[in-house]
């Protein structure tokens, strides 16, 4: 069964369709990767699904729910964790803890307050102030907010951002045991690495779903090829490559450059064009990146605003 199974969603704010016909299915226990530039609709497919927001178009299920007449029950059992850090500053975490417990009508307060704190190694820091937490501490209290209630669904919007790359880490390792407990999770993210520790991704531009799978299948289906470029003077290169038939993307990586296009045929008879005017300079055949496809996405989007 899937946790997550809508079809032709549609989100309109006046005249701009933000949300276009949008279709996806996520499987119990699965971890999706949302991604997409910003303005893509990633928030606002999100808040259809848990039901904040009802679609001006399209139908499906959240949770075996009827996404346009049951949306109540869809949120009892969702955490939802915006990309905005929305807790009580002036309260400690205990309070903001036993405030969300009281919302969710959960008994004894003080028992699932005290499991949630212990789960997530917040116990120390219970009587600490919110406010006063660092990026990456109060990411943790409002993801224990999120799972207090036992939900069957996590829908979290670019939860890393702002946060050091070890928080990030423990993050998703937490993330990955909940999954394995049973526990869905759709997760919008701008972070390549974390997109690669999903197990699959769906790629939003402009309110169109552009691709899914998972990531070697996004890759592949992509049909971009990728060369390194090596030698001195590589910002002559990129300015000589820039334009050329079957270039489309150029970028520094390090000491290399990347080379980027859809057409191989065109790319390489360029990249061997310009090894005859640039003596000392390497090509070799390199590895498309996820990142790679991403900007060949956003290149060719059309923004919808």
């Amino acid at each position: 069964m899937n946790a997550i199974d809508v079809r032709g969603l549609v989100k309109r704010f006046g005249d701009k369709t933000v949300v276009d016909h949008v279709t996806m299915s996520v499987a119990e226990g699965e971890i999706v990767g949302f991604l997409g530039p910003n303005g893509s609709g990633k928030t606002t497919t999100i808040r259809m699904m848990c039901g904040l927001l009802t679609p001006d178009e399209g139908d499906g299920t959240v949770l075996g729910y009827d996404l346009l007449t049951e949306g109540l029950m869809i949120k009892r059992e969702v955490g939802y964790m915006t990309q905005k850090f929305s807790f009580y500053e002036d309260l400690t975490i205990g309070e903001n803890l036993e405030f969300v417990a009281r919302l969710y009508q959960l008994q004894p307060v003080e028992t699932y307050v005290s499991d949630t704190l212990a789960d997530l190694g917040l116990t120390s820091r219970r009587n600490q102030i919110a406010g006063t937490l660092s990026g990456g501490w109060k990411q943790r209290l409002a993801l224990a907010a999120c799972i207090m209630h036992k939900p069957k669904l996590l829908l979290l919007d670019e939860p890393t951002a702002g946060v050091d790359p070890k928080a990030r880490r423990e993050f998703w390792d937490e993330i990955h045991l909940l999954a394995s407990g049973g526990l869905t999770v759709l997760v919008s993210t701008h972070y390549m690495d974390e997109a690669e520790r999903c197990h699959r991704i769906s790629y939003i531009s402009y309110g169109k779903m552009l691709a899914t799978g998972t990531v070697d299948e996004v890759v592949r289906n992509a049909g971009l090829t990728t060369f390194v470029v090596q030698g001195q003077r590589l910002d002559r290169v990129a300015a000589a490559l820039a334009g050329k038939p079957g270039v489309e993307q150029v970028a520094p990586f390090g000491a290399t450059l990347h080379v980027v296009g859809s057409d191989k045929a065109a790319l390489q008879t360029s990249l061997t064009e310009m090894e005859r005017h640039h003596p000392g300079v390497t090509v070799t055949a390199g590895e498309t990146s996820l990142e790679d496809v991403f900007i060949q996405f956003m290149a060719g989007a059309k923004d919808n605003m």
